[in-house]
This record gives structure tokens, sequence and C-alpha cells, in this order.
């Protein structure tokens, strides 16, 4: 059974078949006072959300996992490097599985050119709730590709060594609970506990030419860098905290 395998480390695990939203089902379980490190996954979601309160389509022979996280030893100011931690545990469990993955920032998982698993951390009160929406069976020829274009694929096409639910439920949350320990220990500092040059080896963003597409404006430049709080550094100087970004060229 899934929850002998993984409660502990985690303290609460329920698995539904299908929900409107993981994350918004576990920001109303965090207004009740659910416990730090409680799990909910889904075989399928009716109403996913990705950034900007878009619409992420979660259809049936997916992975669609919320984590609450009540990390009360880092700094408020330092909870949003947590779709860092994500993106190396995804990293981390894709590689266990067989399959080579990078990161595009702010928050995708690749293989190859095209998306495996999204990302979405939202504060609830004084929680965090980390979604991740990776693609394990192949996807419907139907499905639309995501922001600036991306198309998807899964874990299936990739040539993962398993496509059982569990066992990559059973991976991914492993690898998650190394690297938010790790994180949460050195406060939240990803310098400290070594996170940050592991994201900057997995981030094919780094030196591509981008287009970050914002709410209020657009900009064309090189990424140079990710930096100790998770922004994208440009080669203009700037400093990015949010936007959506396209790689312009591949290296």
């Amino acid at each position: 059974m899934l929850s002998d395998r993984l409660v502990p480390p985690y303290s609460a695990l329920t698995v539904v078949e299908s929900t409107g939203s993981t994350n918004a089902d576990l920001s109303a379980a965090a207004a009740e006072g659910a416990g730090d490190r409680t799990v909910l996954i889904a075989r399928a979601q009716t109403a996913g959300r990705g950034r900007r309160d878009r619409s992420w389509v979660s259809p049936g022979g997916g992975l669609y996992c919320s984590v609450l996280l009540r990390p009360d030893e880092v700094p408020r100011e330092r909870l949003g490097t947590l779709t860092v931690v994500a993106g190396i545990a995804l990293v981390r469990a894709c590689a266990d599985l067989g399959v080579t993955a990078h990161l595009k920032w702010p928050n995708d998982l690749l293989h190859g050119e095209a998306k495996l698993c999204g990302v979405l951390a939202e504060a609830s009160g004084d929680a965090v709730v980390l979604g991740m929406g990776l693609n394990i069976a192949a996807l419907p020829p139907e499905i639309p590709s995501g922001a600036g274009g991306l198309r998807h694929t899964s874990l299936e096409d990739a040539g993962a060594e398993s496509t059982d639910h569990e066992e990559v439920t059973v991976r991914l949350l492993t690898e998650l609970d190394t690297v938010e320990r790790a994180w949460r220990e050195a406060g939240g500092d990803l310098a400290a506990c070594g996170l940050l040059e592991e994201y900057r080896r997995c981030c094919h963003t780094i030196g591509k030419r981008v287009r970050v597409e914002r709410a209020t404006d657009t900009i064309e430049a090189t990424a140079v860098d990710v930096d100790a709080t998770g922004q994208l550094v440009l080669d203009d100087g700037r400093a990015v905290s949010a936007g959506d970004v396209v790689h312009l060229r591949w290296r």
C-alpha cells in the first residue's frame, strides 16, 4: 500500500481517483490546520491550475501530487525557492527511472524539448502548497501545447524503466523528502545546502537566448545564471522573479 511506503517520512497521504485541484484541496485543508508534510495525490484533475491561474490539463494516467509544507525554520522570503527544490527532486526521480530530464526556468521539467511536468507553489496562510503534475502515460494527441508552444511528453514516451503509478510516486516523494529536508535544515539557503549548484547544472535555460513574458512587459535577453533567491539573471543585469520563458534557441 502506498501509504505504508511513504508514511513516514510524510505525516499523512491520501490518494483519490479524481478531484478538481489537489492544490486547492490542500489549501483548504491548510486553513483547517492540516499538518506539515500532508500529501494529496490524484490520478486525474478536473480543474487543475498552473501559473497565472491557467487551466492545467490533467487527464487520467498522470501523477497529480500536492504536498502541504509548514517549514517554520525557513524565513518567509525564501519560501519561493521551493520550486527549485521540487525541480531537483523531479530531475532525480526521472534519473532513478532511467530518463534524462532537465529544467526550464521557472517551473517546467523537460525531456528534450518537450514538457514532462509543471510545478506550482502557492502560499496558504502560514503554509505552502507545492503541486506537481507529472505525465506518466502517453497523453492523448488532442492535448494542446503549453505556454509558448511547448509541447508535452511523458515518462512512457521517454522510455522510463517503470510507468507504474505507485512506483513513480514513491520515487518522486522519496527524492522530494531528501531534497526538501536538506533545504529546510539550511533555513532555505539554496547555496548552503548545495542545491543552487545542482539546479544550475540541471537548468537548460542558463546560456539560452530567451523571451520572458511578464504581466507588464516582454524581455528578450540571454539568461546567464539563477541566483540564490531563485531569480533568473539576464545578461543586461536584470534579475527576473516571475514570468513565462520561451527558449529562442537550443544549445
